[in-house]
């Protein structure tokens, strides 16, 4: 009795086929989700930031919000690069903000008596607030100070002066005051606008990961603080 048994290039070609589309939907897989995953290492960031602050590593905290900035920047570039942007793609940026950007940020300010613990609540409110109200209405403005910058303002502070209450807290209701204000500030695409702010940023990566911290300090301040200063005139989309 003879069985009949099917060619071995049929069995080859299937195989390639089914490897193929296999592929195919983890590469999809990957451009759909690659934003995300950057959103979800923001949040991790602001958690470890939360441990780091109620376990007294003052350093480490500060320095996990600025790695948390630099995520922040890079997961909505990602998104619209790979034509990747979704609803639960803001929705995780949005929580991994108030994360890091409101709770973690705020437990910098210390707060050991009553008036530091209204200020730190004001500040996760500012923050919350900023974020409900993020749009402007107006295309590539955002109404009120964006939460990454203040808190980079904030933790670059703290480790300045060597985490100074008063000083901490003069800047916390400074940063408080520009995110409810009503002001407009140009959409912050640094990695899809002119090759000098793409080099911005690069060097952001580099003082995190090779420079000390004075010098990595100083250059996220000039680099906040000059989007609160010259919003227009460096930081718009148009310039």
């Amino acid at each position: 009795m003879f069985m009949l048994t099917p060619p071995t290039g049929v069995f080859q070609h299937a195989k390639k086929l089914f490897l193929s589309e296999q592929a195919g939907q983890l590469q999809e897989f990957a451009r759909k989700n690659v934003a995300n995953a950057l959103s979800m290492a923001n949040m991790v960031m602001g958690l470890c930031s939360i441990l780091c602050s109620l376990n007294g590593h003052h350093y480490a905290a500060c320095w996990l919000l600025l790695v948390g900035y630099l995520l922040d920047l890079a997961d909505g570039a990602v998104a619209r690069q790979l034509n990747a942007c979704s609803a639960l793609g803001a929705q995780l940026d949005d929580f991994a903000d108030f994360t890091t950007f409101g709770i973690a940020t705020a437990l910098l300010l210390q707060a050991h008596g009553l008036l530091d613990g209204i200020l730190v609540i004001f500040y996760v409110m500012a923050v919350f607030t900023r974020l409900c109200f993020y749009s402007s209405g107006i295309p590539f403005m955002y109404r009120g100070l964006p939460c990454p910058y203040a808190s980079a303002i904030l933790a670059c502070t703290s480790l300045l002066t060597g985490a100074n209450v008063l000083v901490l807290r003069i800047t916390a209701v400074l940063m408080i005051l520009f995110m409810v204000d009503h002001g407009f500030y140009p959409h912050d695409k640094v990695l899809e606008s002119q090759a000098w702010k793409k080099i911005v940023y690069a060097g952001g990566v580099v003082m995190v990961l090779c420079s000390s911290f004075p010098s990595a300090c100083v250059y996220y301040l000039i680099w906040s603080v000059s989007y609160i200063l010259f919003p227009a005139a460096l930081w718009s989309c148009k310039v």
